[in-house]
C-alpha cells in the first residue's frame, strides 16, 4: 500500500508518551501536528506540545480514543492530511485504517488487509504455519492429558495478558477456558480463546520488521521482552542477549517470512517464544511497540520518520549495522509489593537526571526519557498506569543497565508509588546480568518486588528538623533564637509523620533544639550535622550524607507535608497532626477506596452477612477490576451504590465485625484484568 503523498499535518489518534513521541519527529521533519484528547488528559503535555489540539468530550476510552467518527472529525476540522494511531486504541483496527483511508487521508501504518491477518492469533497462526514459520500446535481442550501440561489459555483477540491462563493442573484447565473467556469478552468484545503448549522458562524474544508492501522487509534485529508482570512486559533490550547464532537466524528469517506473507507495509514486530533451540511464532504486532526506542538506539534509526517515509512512498534504506546494547524500562504508577496495584494522584515531583534526549533515537552513549507525564501533571484512573520509558544506551549490556539503574535511583518521583525500586533491583540482579531471562523471572526471584526500602527514621529526622527550621524562619520576631530552646529541658520534641506513598506507615521522632543544633534523642548513631528549610546534612553511623526537601505540591494548605531525597533514599512525609477532628474518624471496619474509580459491581446488599474474604464492592480503575473483600466476619452497611464515582480513601463500605473476628487488614484487595 503506497500513498505516493507527502504529510503536511498529521493528526495522532493517541495520548501521553507516544503522541508525543510522534509529535518529537514531525517537529524534526517540519510536520505540523494534531493532538486529540479526552477533558481527563487535557492538562497533559502531548496537548500542549501539539500545534493544534481538538476536544474528545468525555473520560472513558469508550467515550474518546476508541470513538473511531470522533477521530475523524477532528482530523476534518483540524485540517490533517494524516493519521498516527501510536500504540492501542485503534491502533490495530482495521475498520478505523479503511476508514481513514475512505477519507482520502493517509494512513500511517498497515493495510487493513494486514492488520485483519493478524487480528485473530488463531488465523495467523495458520498464515504463519502455511509460510513455514514455526508456530505451537493448538491443542483441543476436551483432549489435552497430563503428559500436555503445562498448557497456556489465550484470547485469540486482543493482547496486554488479558485472556490468559497458564494451567499446570488438568482439573483447573475447565475453569481456565471459562475465565479466560469472559475476560476476552469483557475487553476484546470476543470471548474466543485457544489452547497451546506452555513453554517453561521460556524467553519472550521479538524482531522488528519495516515493509515497504512490494516485498521488501528491513529486518532490524531482535528484542528481549522477558522479564514481564501479568504478561505484560516491564523491561526490554537490544540486542537479545546470548542468544545462538542459529536461532538468531531463525528468528530473522521467520519475521521476514511473516512480513512478506501479508505484503506488511510501515513498522510491525513479530514475536516469538524461545526455550533453548525451540522458536514459535506468537503474534504479530501491525504497529509500532511501546519498546522501539531500544532498537533505535542500536541502530541509529527513527522509526517513526521510517513510518512516515513508506507512508510517502519511499523507498527503504539499507539496515545499518547494530551497534552497542540499549535497555529500556517501564515505569508504572503501581506498587509492586500489593500485586501491582495501580496508583493515581498528582506528581509532586517527577524528574530524571542526566536525560541526553527526550523522544528522538538515541545516537551513541546516553539516557533518553519518553514520559507522558511532568512534575505536577495527574494521574488519572482511566488509562494505563505507565508514566514513562526511561532507556539506556551504552557500548556493553553491563554498562548500560548500570547507567540506567544509577538514573532511576537518582529521579525525583513523589506523589504516587511507582516501580521504580523493582527496576533498579532486577537491572542489578546477578541473574539479570547473567542473561538468565524467562518470562517467570519476577516470579523465580520475588525478591526484586519488594525493591529497596528507605529507612524512614533518618529521612524523618530530617524532615522534622527542616520543618522546624522553616517555622523559625516563619517567626515575626526572634528568628535569630534557636529552635525548640528551653532553660530547663524536660522532654524531647515529639513529631509524628507519615508516608502516603508507603501505606500511610507512621514514623515518630523525638528530638532535641538548642543552641548547639539539633540532636536525636535516643540515637547517638545518628547525628544532624547542619540544617536548613531544605537541606538537612545527617551523619548515620559515621556516614555523612545530603538530604534535600521541597514542600509538597501535591499538599492541601492545611498539610504540612515535604518531598525529600538524597543519599538516604526519597520519601513523601506528612506531618500529622497533633489533634484530629472527630468528623475525620472512620468507623471501625470501614472499607476504604484505594484509589479513585468507578463502582461497576455490588454482590452483596445492606444488613448481608459476610464471612472474611467474601467480595463486597468491585472497583474498576486504569483499565483494571478491583475487588474489596470483608476483612472480617460480619455485618455490611453503609454500602455504596453501583455506578458510583469514588475518590481514593472514600468509604464504601462498613463491615461490622462478629465478636469472635479479627480484622486481618483494612481494605482487602483482589485485582483481575
Amino acid at each position: 500500500m503506497r500513498t505516493d503523498a507527502t504529510v503536511r499535518r498529521l493528526l495522532v489518534a493517541n495520548r501521553g508518551e507516544i503522541a508525543r513521541r510522534v509529535f518529537a519527529t514531525c517537529r524534526r521533519l517540519g510536520i505540523e501536528t494534531v493532538a486529540v484528547h479526552s477533558d481527563a488528559d487535557a492538562g497533559l503535555p502531548f496537548v500542549r506540545e501539539a500545534d493544534v489540539a481538538v476536544r474528545l468530550p468525555g473520560d472513558a476510552p469508550g467515550d474518546t480514543y476508541l470513538r473511531a467518527d470522533l477521530v475523524l472529525d477532528a482530523a476534518r476540522r483540524a485540517g490533517a492530511d494524516a493519521v498516527h494511531p501510536g500504540y492501542g486504541f485503534l491502533s490495530e483496527n482495521a475498520g478505523f485504517a479503511r476508514a481513514v483511508l475512505d477519507a482520502g487521508l493517509t494512513w500511517v501504518g498497515p493495510a487493513p488487509a494486514s492488520i485483519e491477518a493478524m487480528g485473530s492469533k488463531i488465523e495467523a497462526k495458520k498464515l504463519m504455519q502455511a509460510a513455514g514459520v514455526p508456530v505451537l500446535g493448538d491443542l483441543d481442550p476436551a483432549a489435552v492429558t497430563e503428559s500436555d501440561l503445562p498448557v497456556l489459555v489465550k484470547a485469540s483477540a486482543g493482547g496486554g495478558g488479558r485472556g490468559m491462563r497458564i494451567v499446570r493442573h488438568l482439573a483447573d484447565l475447565a475453569d481456565a477456558v471459562s475465565g479466560a473467556q469472559a475476560e476476552a469478552r469483557s475487553a476484546f468484545g470476543d470471548g474466543t480463546v485457544f489452547v497451546e503448549s506452555y513453554l517453561e522458562h521460556g524467553r519472550h524474544v521479538e524482531v522488528q520488521v519495516v515493509g515497504d508492501g512490494r516485498g521488501g522487509v528491513l529486518v532490524l534485529g531482535e528484542r528481549d521482552c522477558s522479564v514481564q508482570r501479568r504478561h505484560q512486559k516491564v523491561v526490554e533490550e537490544a540486542p537479545a542477549p546470548g542468544l545462538p547464532d542459529g536461532v538468531r537466524r531463525t528468528l530473522h528469517d521467520a519475521a521476514r517470512s511473516a512480513a512478506q506473507a501479508i505484503d506488511y507495509v510501515g513498522a510491525g514486530t513479530v514475536e516469538f517464544m524461545v526455550a533453548g533451540e525451540k522458536v514459535a511464532f506468537l503474534e504479530m504486532n501491525t504497529r509500532l511497540q511501546v519498546e522501539h526506542p531500544v532498537t533505535e538506539a542500536v541502530f541509529g534509526l527513527d522509526l517513526v520518520e521510517l513510518q512516515l517515509d513508506v507512508a510517502e512512498g519511499r523507498d527503504l534504506p539499507e539496515a545499518p549495522a547494530p551497534q552497542g546494547h540499549a535497555i529500556e524500562v517501564r515505569l508504572y504508577a503501581e506498587d509492586p509489593a500489593a500485586d501491582y496495584q495501580p496508583q493515581s494522584g498528582r506528581l509532586g515531583s517527577f524528574e530524571v537526571p542526566d536525560v541526553d534526549v527526550e523522544f528522538a533515537a538515541l545516537r551513541g552513549p546516553g539516557l533518553r526519557l519518553d514520559s507522558g507525564f511532568g512534575s505536577g501533571d495527574d494521574v488519572g484512573t482511566h488509562y494505563d498506569a505507565m508514566l514513562a520509558k526511561v532507556i539506556a544506551w551504552a557500548p556493553t549490556r553491563e554498562q548500560a543497565a548500570r547507567r540506567l539503574a544509577g538514573a532511576l535511583r537518582r529521579a525525583r518521583l513523589h506523589g504516587v508509588r511507582t516501580n521504580r525500586d523493582l527496576l533498579v533491583a532486577v537491572l542489578g540482579h546477578q541473574a539479570f546480568l547473567a542473561g538468565d531471562l524467562s518470562t517467570d523471572f519476577l516470579t523465580e526471584h520475588p525478591e526484586v518486588v519488594r525493591g529497596r526500602e528507605a529507612d524512614l527514621e533518618p529521612l524523618a529526622l530530617a524532615a522534622a528538623v527542616m520543618l522546624a527550621e522553616r517555622d523559625r524562619l516563619a517567626r515575626r520576631v526572634q528568628r535569630g533564637a534557636p529552635v525548640a530552646w528551653r532553660n530547663v529541658v524536660s522532654q524531647p520534641q515529639r513529631t509524628v509523620l507519615e508516608a502516603p506513598d508507603a501505606g500511610g506507615q507512621q514514623v515518630v521522632v523525638e528530638w532535641y533544639g538548642g543552641r548547639d543544633g539539633y540532636r536525636h534523642a535516643t540515637r547517638d548513631d545518628l547525628v544532624v550535622v547542619s540544617a536548613s528549610p531544605d537541606l538537612v546534612v545527617l551523619e548515620v553511623a559515621g556516614v555523612r550524607s545530603q538530604t534535600r526537601g521541597q514542600k509538597s505540591p501535591v499538599a492541601t494548605a492545611a498539610e504540612r507535608e515535604l518531598l525529600l531525597d538524597g543519599g538516604l533514599g526519597s520519601a513523601r512525609l506528612r506531618e500529622v497532626p497533633r489533634f484530629v477532628d472527630p468528623a475525620d474518624v472512620l468507623a471501625e471496619g470501614s472499607l476504604l477506596a484505594p484509589m479513585p474509580g468507578t463502582v461497576v459491581g455490588v454482590p452483596v446488599a445492606e444488613g448481608a452477612q459476610v464471612v472474611a474474604g467474601d467480595p463486597v464492592v468491585v472497583l474498576e480503575a486504569m483499565k483494571m477490576q478491583h475487588t474489596i473483600k470483608a476483612p472480617v466476619d460480619g455485618v455490611v452497611t453503609d454500602l455504596v451504590g453501583a455506578g458510583q464515582q469514588v475518590a481514593a480513601g472514600d468509604v464504601l463500605a462498613v463491615v461490622t465485625a462478629a465478636q469472635d473476628s479479627t480484622p486481618e487488614s483494612n481494605t482487602p484487595v483482589e485485582e483481575t484484568a
